[in-house]
This record gives C-alpha cells, sequence and structure tokens, in this order.
C-alpha cells in the first residue's frame, strides 16, 4: 500500500501520493481545506476513480511519521528538511 505493486497502482500509492499532497502544501493549511485541494485535483486527472478519504488520512499519517509535516494550531505545515 505505501509502494506501487502488481495490483497497486502507482497513482494509488501512498508515496505517490503523498508527493502530490506536498506539492500542494507551500503554506500552512487547514486539512480540510488541503482535502479539497488535492481531490479536486486528483478528480481533475484522467483517473477513473479520485481519491478516496481514507487514503487521504492514511498518506497523512505516513507523512507525519516520516517527520515531513507537522501540525500546528490546527494548520498543516510543511517541514523543511
Amino acid at each position: 500500500m505505501i509502494l506501487p505493486s502488481k495490483h497497486l497502482s502507482q497513482n494509488r500509492a501512498l508515496l505517490t501520493v503523498g508527493a502530490l499532497i506536498l506539492r500542494h502544501l507551500s503554506t500552512p493549511v487547514t486539512v480540510s481545506a488541503l482535502w479539497e485541494q488535492v481531490f479536486s485535483f486528483a478528480k481533475s486527472q484522467t483517473e477513473p476513480t479520485p481519491l478516496r478519504y481514507d487514503a487521504f488520512v492514511l498518506t497523512l499519517d505516513l507523512l507525519f511519521l516520516m517527520d515531513a509535516i507537522v501540525l500546528r494550531e490546527g494548520l498543516l505545515y510543511r517541514r523543511v528538511l
């Protein structure tokens, strides 16, 4: 689920979704506003089914565990490494 495999397309892998989230996280934003941005972008792509919310939340968990994002005062920040 984290990496693409034979049964999981590259667009559904959590690392790919994480890269998409980090691209949209250039400024601090709430989780709901980030979801709207990422979902509308994913829906505009040629995929038959857009990104699901549970995959979005799992990806946020993965990015937090990787220390790539931080949540402060209700806003998500992209951690500068």
